[in-house]
């Protein structure tokens, strides 16, 4: 049996892997990279990142990011996550830096019928440890959305949307759409 890898650092991934549109992230050292996502999970991840990005700027509330973008959660434990979407309020722009170093204050994931990096709860998990704030799960199989509030590291709330129910963000408390809205 072949010895495992060695553990990466937060530097090892910024300086010796390259640069890619492939889904990667260093989950504790390890590196995870995934298939490329389909056209209907692109799709679905443009059309949320539009909704949300022109209530942010409209509100001049912050910006919202579109994967890949690297989400450094906790850089001495190795840990890095690109989610589909997210958002980071103007009180927290300060975590923009040659990366993004620090929680999101919200983050949007589309659920895939095929597995891609890791296990949802798995990085619901994480999300809460590090301090977003908000998390919603797209599920396009089922048109609904799972919104997970989180408080004090905690999940303190899941609430699920169906494809025609206003999602409601403690986030972005003035967003006001359904999914059909969002995914037409």
């Amino acid at each position: 049996m072949a010895p495992a890898p060695p553990l990466m650092t937060v530097d090892d991934y910024f300086t010796n892997t390259p640069e890619t549109v492939r889904p990667a992230e260093l989950a504790f050292g390890v590196l995870r990279v995934a298939e490329s996502p389909t056209p209907r999970h692109q799709s679905a991840v443009a059309e949320l990142f539009r909704a949300l990005d022109a209530h942010v700027r409209a509100g001049a509330r912050g910006k919202v990011w579109l994967a890949p973008l690297d989400v450094v959660l906790n850089e001495p434990r190795a840990l890095i996550v690109q989610p589909d979407v997210f958002f980071i309020s103007n009180e927290r722009e300060w975590i923009v830096k040659d990366r993004v170093r620090g929680a999101p204050d919200l983050v949007v994931e589309v659920l895939s019928p095929n597995l891609r990096i890791g296990r949802v709860e798995e990085h619901i998990e994480w999300f809460a440890e590090y301090g977003v704030r908000e998390c919603w799960l797209v599920h396009q199989d089922h048109r609904s959305v799972t919104v997970i509030r989180f408080d004090g590291r905690c999940v303190a709330e899941r609430r699920i949307y169906d494809r025609r129910a206003r999602i409601e963000s403690s986030v972005l408390p003035e967003f006001s759409a359904c999914l059909d809205d969002i995914l037409e």
